[in-house]
């Protein structure tokens, strides 16, 4: 059998590894400089606690997973010859796997409300899957990295998450444009057209501007909106983006606009970005999934095309569905898979060393093995990493093996050096060689 992978999947190697660590190492260390605490919940959620989330296209995309055993013992002939998935599908999947992170994070704080104290701030960095198409920037399984508060509707909270965005990139030397909007505003701009009954549809059309165009986007609302009323709907979008949040004007898009004027308000004078980051009111800003009500941020890389690199926004009652209702929570996700092929675009990771071994021992034989295996025991115990060469082959291949795993050190221990209890050491990358006692190896190591 030739061996494939699923599209949309991929290996790591041990250097990609090392490079994908570095992105997660960065976001972690901020995400806890700021207060967040870490949590994980299952690969697998119940189907029912995912579906009615994320609007039509993305209950679409949701990874489902057959019952096991028998999945259709219990399927009448006449529900098969239907062909009706939305009925049948339940009946034969009763879970599926995650599609964010977001709604089992709201799963979780109901499940966990009494262990747990408010406002809750969580961090989360697991993989997710979408049976979406595979393309540049996009794959059906990938890590997010998920930062959020919850049980506080101070925008406040959006001002921190605005922070932690930008110290995350400006650590990754990604310079970024930090796009932020209000769903109440854009609500309001709806109710001024009378087409509340289709926010979904002009959302998620919305959300597609960048991707396919505005005409595209206009045909596509089309279907359900005459003409006329989208030209309205454009030219107010078109009227506040250029005169920007002041010019907001629909009297039910006003909460909108004050909380945006106050998350602005934090980032003048001394609180500005980092200089190569710019933050951004974007009133075409969309965020087509159904659970945010408020503030929505949105974070696009400056030097390379790629989309949304992190996204989110605030969520009023997410909790609701779960029985835990009027707890609001904020939050962004960072799409690790989607930096890394920034950082890649960019050729940013010449600093990002493969993690590997310090110090090799030469395998001399068994006459030897002892006393190396006490050398490494030592210096494993004062946290310095070392290996012994599994085999007793020919020099030049030993020290290959070393060379092409970037290990530093290579320490040998035959017989003479057995004899003076002390033994040779080479510097990899100095090509120079000296002899050291067994003793002064940890010191010698743990001075560097």
């Amino acid at each position: 059998m030739k061996p494939s992978l699923p599209k949309g999947t991929r290996d790591f190697t041990p250097e990609v590894f090392a490079k994908r660590k570095y992105i997660f190492n960065v976001i972690e260390n901020v995400f806890k400089n700021h207060g967040y605490k870490a949590i994980e919940t299952p690969a697998v959620e119940n189907l029912k606690t995912l579906t009615g989330k994320y609007g039509e296209e993305g209950d679409r995309l949701i990874f489902k997973i057959l019952n096991s055993g028998d999945y259709l013992n219990k399927i009448e002939g006449s529900e098969l010859s239907s062909i009706d998935s939305k009925k049948l599908t339940p009946k034969i999947s009763e879970k599926a796997l995650r599609y964010d992170l977001t709604i089992p994070f709201a799963r979780f704080v109901v499940m966990n409300r009494n262990e747990i104290t408010f406002p809750f701030k969580r961090y989360q960095i697991q993989p997710v899957w979408r049976a979406d198409r595979p393309q540049k920037g996009r794959y059906r399984e990938f890590y997010q990295c998920d930062v959020d508060v919850i049980g506080s509707n101070s925008v406040l909270n959006e001002v921190d998450l605005i922070q932690i965005i930008d110290e995350v990139f400006a650590e990754l030397k990604i310079p970024v444009s930090i796009h932020v909007n209000h769903r109440k505003v854009l609500d309001g701009i709806l109710a001024e057209l009378n087409l509340k009954d289709n926010t979904n549809a002009v959302l998620i059309a919305l959300d597609k501007l960048d991707k396919i165009g505005l005409e595209k986007v206009k045909e596509e609302l089309s279907d359900r909106i005459d003409s006329n009323t989208i030209g309205l709907l454009f030219d107010k979008i078109g009227a506040i983006e250029n005169g920007g949040i002041d010019s907001i004007s629909a009297e039910k898009g006003n909460q909108g606009k004050e909380e945006l004027n106050k998350i602005f308000g934090q980032f003048k004078g001394d609180n500005k970005l980092s200089k190569n980051n710019d933050l951004l009111f974007d009133i075409k800003l969309a965020r087509g999934l159904d659970y945010y009500t408020g503030t929505i941020i949105e974070v696009k890389a400056k030097d390379v095309e790629m989309g949304s690199i992190c996204g989110g926004g605030r969520y009023d009652d997410l909790t609701g569905v779960f029985g835990l209702k009027d707890v609001s929570g904020v939050g962004v996700s960072f799409g690790a898979d989607r930096i890394y092929d920034v950082l890649s675009s960019m050729d940013s990771f010449k600093d990002v060393k493969l993690y590997s071994s310090k110090v090799m021992f030469v395998n001399f034989g068994e006459a030897t093995l002892a006393q190396i295996n006490k050398c490494m025991s030592e210096l494993r115990k004062n946290d310095v990493s070392c290996e012994l060469y599994p085999d007793e082959a020919k020099m030049k291949k030993q020290f290959s093996y070393a060379n092409t795993n970037n290990i530093p050190y290579v320490i040998s221990v035959g017989d003479e050096e057995l004899k003076s209890s002390k033994a040779k050491l080479k510097d990899m990358n100095e090509g120079t060689e000296e002899t050291i006692a067994f003793d002064d190896l940890v010191k010698r190591f743990s001075n560097g």
